[in-house]
């Protein structure tokens, strides 16, 4: 038996750095110090070290790894230990395979909470943020049924004790209603960030009890947290019944995509929305802890400003990922920014990549079709540009995609999505629109027939203020037909 210690430490500025941590001993055992806090989530235990860690290994070989974030590359030796090791000292250099911070590009986390096991919240908190490399963390305060969730401790706002220079961490709330067991069908859940107070109710329906009301509505929450200058964010990849009405009518900034990550890899409804001329920003998040690598990258223009990391995403430019970097141009223009179609019915695309792992697939995406798909080899798995001149005659959005069998310590699959680029043809109508807006009256005449039959309320009044509501969305989408 010896003692294992190690540092660990950022070689570019010298600093000794929270990191996760894997010990693995000869006979597979998953070795750390007796008080240590663990990675939550699926793929390969770890667990936190604030940049320093002791602990005792047996005779053999001893695998450690550590890892810092998605821009540092993991760190992983095999050390052989004899009796007469007495004690093996590790200095652990991290380093990096990007630094999108310097060309002002900021990582965030949404949407984060701790449930009401977890013992340490303060803890873990103190650690999320560093140990993933986070510039924006946000926790958010939720009610369903009585449970007391850690993070519910947490005021409104900043948390100082948390942040620093290049960490912001701060409470928002996810306002939320679902019927019955607090997943099946719903208005949806949406996340408020930069509010200065609780918009209340912060749920609604069998989320607080048997006889609880389905009111108000999700959009009159939005309001509140809009007249707060808050950030509205809807949920899990836009699910709920109210998620198209919020949308069509004003009430949402940004939709949160694989949040978790358990939610499939896919982009139907936020596609058929853009096709509808909806400018939504793709925004992520982890959900129940930091259960991925998931973020979502900001463009502040410069050195990281909360401020400036919202503005970001207002203005729609920004990427999402689990790993991999993503970049997209438009005639020069980046995500979020409305470019003319051109004289010629044309507009020239660039993507960039990076990734510390293979990227297989590169996809530029035209109001939801692929319309042009690389497929990387060996030369340029791990970074590349694409160009190409994507036509287009009416309306609509481009944007850029990767994918990767690749698999990171969470064992999930590799994956990045840009905002998209907005394209003005003098406002001729893409042929997907009219589609995309008939599905949404279906969905919505759908939903007012649960509102109108099975919704609960005190009154008929509520009722018909919440049928109104959605067919105001609705008839938004039948203005498009």
């Amino acid at each position: 038996m010896a003692k294992l210690t190690g540092k660990i430490i950022d070689p570019a500025t010298g600093a000794t750095v929270q990191a996760r941590v894997q010990v693995l001993s000869p006979n597979g055992n998953q070795l750390a110090p007796a008080d240590a806090m663990w990675k939550v989530g699926s793929g390969e235990p770890f667990f936190y070290s604030n940049g320093e860690f002791s602990l005792d290994v047996p005779r053999g070989r001893t695998r450690i790894t550590v890892e810092r974030g998605t821009e540092y590359r993991p760190w992983t030796r095999t050390i052989d230990v004899d009796d007469a090791a007495g004690i093996l000292t590790l200095d652990i250099e991290l380093e990096r395979w990007a630094d999108l911070p310097d060309r002002g590009w900021h990582p965030g986390n949404t949407h984060i909470h701790y449930d009401e096991k977890e013992e340490k919240p303060d803890e873990r908190l103190a650690y999320d943020s560093r140990v993933e490399d986070l510039r924006m963390t946000a926790v958010s305060i939720l009610r369903r049924w009585d449970l007391n969730y850690a993070t519910n401790k947490y005021p409104i706002g900043v948390l100082n004790d948390f942040t620093d220079t290049h960490h912001h961490v701060q409470v928002g709330e996810e306002n939320r209603h679902n019927d019955k067991d607090g997943w099946s069908r719903g208005y949806g859940h949406v996340m408020f960030l930069n509010i200065r107070n609780i918009v209340d109710p912060i749920s609604r329906g069998a989320l607080i009890d048997s006889f609880a009301p389905d009111y108000p509505p999700l959009s009159w929450a939005c309001d509140d947290a809009k007249r707060q200058d808050g950030l509205v964010i809807w949920c899990h990849n836009g699910q709920g019944m109210e998620a198209p009405v919020a949308a069509a009518l004003g009430k949402v900034d940004a939709i949160n995509l694989f949040d978790p990550y358990w939610n499939d890899v896919e982009y139907d409804l936020w596609y058929r929305m853009l096709n509808c001329g909806l400018k939504l920003p793709a925004s992520t998040g982890s959900d129940w802890f930091v259960c991925s690598a998931n973020r979502i990258y900001s463009q502040t223009g410069g050195a990281f400003s909360y401020d400036e990391w919202l503005a970001g995403i207002r203005r729609g430019e920004t990427f999402i990922t689990n790993g991999p970097a993503i970049s997209l141009s438009v005639d020069g223009a980046p995500p979020g920014a409305t470019v003319p179609a051109g004289a010629g019915g044309a507009v020239h695309v660039r993507v960039d990549w990076s990734s510390h792992y293979a990227v297989e697939t590169v996809e530029i995406v035209h109001n939801g079709e692929v319309v042009r798909r690389v497929t990387t080899g060996d030369s340029d798995s791990t970074g590349g540009s694409l160009e190409s001149d994507v036509e287009v005659n009416a309306d609509g959005w481009i944007a850029a995609r990767l994918g990767s069998s690749e698999r990171d310590s969470f064992a999930q699959a590799l994956w990045a999505h840009t905002s998209p680029v907005y394209i003005d043809a003098g406002g001729r109508k893409p042929d997907a629109r009219a589609e995309a807006a008939a599905l949404f009256v279906r969905d919505i005449e759908e939903s007012m027939a649960w509102v109108k039959t099975k919704g609960r309320f005190y009154t008929d009044a509520q009722r018909a203020e919440v049928v109104d509501l959605f067919r105001q969305g609705q008839d938004v989408y039948r203005g498009l037909m």
